[in-house]
């Protein structure tokens, strides 16, 4: 998929613009009038994330950007788009499931464990949006933020009609809904996802290979973050 480090995601989520001198206007103000603000993060096997882990097909996208890392600079997302159907085709097994997924589900969605025995690519949410398509932003799940625990959203199919109807409708707002073949769990202190077998995944859109074990658990008020408001004008 679209990992956010071309993209400084996490920026663009804190509400900082894509200009770099209205950002630091922005910031400028921030300071002067000590807005400020701590919020939670993610960690995934000792290691903090800011706002995303990917795990299996989404990784495995990655892993195909960073092979053409020269590229990326120039060609932005046509390379992940690109590097997204390359895997779908023939780097990554469409033909049965990769990993389980199990964790407690929030009250909100009726407490008690829960386990996902047919994951073949999930994300896990500690923001929203996942990431942008240009200036249009790609809203998995409105549950996901700062300030709440984690969400993880995971694709039970790599039927390719079943996953763009769904992030179709992530790109129109308000998040995916869940399906037979889309489980979505809200406001997660902690998850797992195992296997036998290696599966690949990623953090904040760093490539860090493969593992069977992957354990995640939220940090509320980790950080301490400088809020910036609106931009300024232009003149």
């Amino acid at each position: 998929m679209l990992p956010g480090g071309s993209t400084n995601v996490f920026a663009r989520t804190l509400g900082l613009v894509n200009d770099p001198v209205q950002a630091v206007q922005q910031v400028s103000s921030a300071l002067s009038t000590r807005s400020f603000e701590r919020i939670g993060l993610g960690r995934v096997n000792g290691r903090s994330f800011c706002f995303h882990t990917g795990v299996g097909y989404d990784a495995a996208v990655v892993r195909e950007v960073e092979r053409h890392a020269s590229l990326k600079r120039w060609l932005g997302h046509p390379l992940f788009i690109y590097s997204a159907v390359t895997t779908w085709a023939r780097g990554y097994d469409r033909k049965r499931p990769h990993f389980r997924v199990c964790g407690m589900s929030s009250a909100a969605d009726g407490g008690g464990g829960f386990e996902v025995d047919d994951g073949y690519f999930t994300i896990v949410l500690n923001t929203s949006p996942y990431t942008y398509l240009g200036n249009r932003p790609l809203d998995l799940s409105p549950a996901a933020r700062l300030d709440r625990p984690l969400v993880a959203v995971t694709f039970r199919t790599m039927n390719a009609t079943a996953i763009l109807r769904s992030l179709g409708g992530a790109l129109r707002g308000g998040g995916v809904a869940p399906s037979p073949h889309l489980d979505i769990r809200t406001d997660l202190t902690a998850l797992t996802i195992r296997s036998d077998e290696p599966f690949p995944y990623q953090v904040d859109g760093d490539d860090l290979g493969d593992t069977r074990e992957l354990r995640f658990t939220h940090v509320p008020d980790a950080v301490k973050l400088i809020c910036p408001g609106e931009p300024p004008p232009r003149r």
